[in-house]
């Protein structure tokens, strides 16, 4: 069960908008092919309640009714009269795991509380409403007061709950914590069906996963890229590959759609997901040390079960410092080039010689490099930018005049943006559709500003562009954030004014 839209959207700055909570609910069910969403908790504002009869109107249509689940409180008939208003039909009921959580935040007795969720029970099974339990706290509930947890479910397992929610709220627990407490209660209650929420605190979520499952917990709360409360919730994409690969689980999630659906929630939530983040995060199929690329192209020596290919996604040799031969050789071969011996030493050193200035090697450099290199020339700027004037004021868009130099003519024109370096583009773009030329499509722009908070601080600009179906990167560093985007759409331009028009000496051509 994906909670991305109701627990992850706890996450601090966090907010969807209705069609943003459509899209992702389609997504999730539709793409990616998960069991269950939680999307909502009742009564949080009109907001949320016209996205849910939204999320619910469409899973009516497509058979997802049951699949869709709303969080509501033990208040009588309130939460369930708001979910059954928004066409839903299953209520996550929250009530309380642990003894201290119901003495001191409720302020009742156990068997008061018992009354009133047994009372909810009565009118939810009356408006047709499934009902699951969260028992909030339950891993504290667990550590402290064991008999409370036993009594909650001895006294509510026969009053057609459908399904028991174990939080680990506070993400307290250890994976030892976790299998003996999710083992516990399986074997006294081996006919229940149980969910394990965990939450990342100590970063030991996807572990205790891993222990609950083994234990016999067979349903598990995920969110998209670990959005979440504090440290967040357990990431679905950490949860399919100890699924399927350490335990051999069978799932519905589809791997391949994993990766597009993660990006839309980075961009729909604002939370870039970490480069380092398991199968999802930018660089975790990439091998930055030469020895690795050497041992893959000897028998895939550094290869794990989490190929890239699985989640539609390639393996990346990183070009830099600890770039060697082979790392460079599989870069060539993706675009066709082949160097001789003494050429292949002159431009690893080179490449080498650029990592140790932190500055920042992609495939798309490697031509220029190479010519730079073996013919100590200067690239040929096919296309400059001879002159620009940005402007920004409050309340009005920003302008941008440039003056282009193209085969030697020049080429001039003003548009309006949001932002300088978007009245840049807007101004760009116009002179290459005055001259029926095609241009890339940007698809990430990432910004990268040293810690310290000087205002003369280097920005390093990293853009993604897809021209007519391939992925490319291009880079600028400066001072000011536009011209470091605006230095890194000039080496896009001339990337591809200059693709397979360069002339390489040495070099055989694959």
């Amino acid at each position: 069960m994906d909670t991305t839209l109701r627990d992850g959207e706890q996450t601090s700055g966090v907010s969807f908008t209705d069609s943003e909570k459509l899209q992702m609910a389609r997504l999730l069910l539709e793409e990616l092919k998960v069991d269950r969403l939680e999307i909502a908790s009742a009564h949080v504002s009109e907001g949320e309640f016209r996205a849910v009869k939204n999320i619910i109107a469409w899973a009516k249509k497509n058979g997802y009714e049951n699949a869709v689940e709303i969080l509501g409180f033990v208040d009588g008939t309130r939460s369930l009269e708001w979910i059954k208003n928004a066409g839903a039909k299953v209520n996550n009921l929250l009530t309380k795991g642990s003894l201290k959580h119901c003495k001191y935040q409720l302020r009742k007795t156990q068997e008061e509380h018992l009354s009133d969720i047994k009372q909810v029970l009565a009118n939810a099974n009356k408006m047709g409403i499934i009902v699951n339990i969260y028992f909030e706290d339950w891993s504290n509930g667990m550590k402290d007061s064991k008999e409370y947890v036993y009594t909650m479910i001895d006294e509510l397992k026969d009053e057609g709950v459908n399904r028991f929610m174990l939080p680990d709220t506070l993400g307290v627990l250890n994976p030892d914590q976790t299998f003996e407490y999710c083992s516990d209660l399986k074997s006294r209650y081996p006919e229940v069906n149980f969910d394990f929420h965990a939450h990342n605190d100590y970063d030991l979520a996807t572990a205790n996963v891993f222990s609950a499952v083994k234990a016999g917990i067979n349903g598990i709360h995920t969110t998209l890229n670990g959005l979440g409360e504090r440290a967040g919730n357990v990431a679905l994409s950490s949860v399919i590959g100890v699924l399927r690969d350490h335990l051999d689980c069978e799932i519905n999630v589809e791997e391949r759609k994993l990766f597009p659906v993660c990006k839309m929630i980075e961009s729909f939530s604002g939370i870039r997901i970490p480069g380092n983040k398991p199968l999802i995060g930018e660089f975790v199929f990439t091998q930055t040390s030469g020895i690795h690329a050497d041992g893959d192209n000897k028998k895939d020596l550094y290869h794990n079960e989490l190929k890239p290919e699985r989640f539609n996604r390639k393996r990346v040799y990183a070009l830099g410092k600890l770039a060697g031969k082979a790392s460079i050789k599989k870069n060539l071969e993706e675009i066709g080039i082949e160097l001789d011996t003494d050429s292949m030493k002159k431009l690893t050193k080179k490449i080498n010689e650029l990592g140790d200035k932190k500055q920042i090697v992609t495939k798309e450099d490697l031509p220029f490099i190479i010519v730079d290199v073996l013919k100590s020339q200067e690239i040929e700027q096919k296309i400059k930018i001879k002159n620009y004037s940005l402007s920004v004021a409050e309340g009005l868009e920003s302008t941008a005049s440039i003056c282009v130099e193209l085969d030697g003519k020049l080429h001039k024109q003003t548009a309006s943006g949001d932002g300088q370096y978007d009245a840049f583009m807007n101004a760009l773009w116009k002179i290459y559709d005055d001259l029926g030329k095609d241009y890339p499509e940007l698809i990430d722009y990432n910004v990268t500003i040293p810690p310290g908070g000087k205002t003369d601080a280097l920005c390093h600009t990293v853009i993604t562009w897809n021209f007519k179906g391939n992925d490319f990167k291009t880079n600028g560093l400066d001072s000011d954030q536009a011209i470091a985007a605006i230095k890194a759409t000039i080496k896009m331009l001339n990337i591809l004014e200059n693709k397979n028009q360069i002339e390489l000496p040495k070099v055989k051509i694959a």
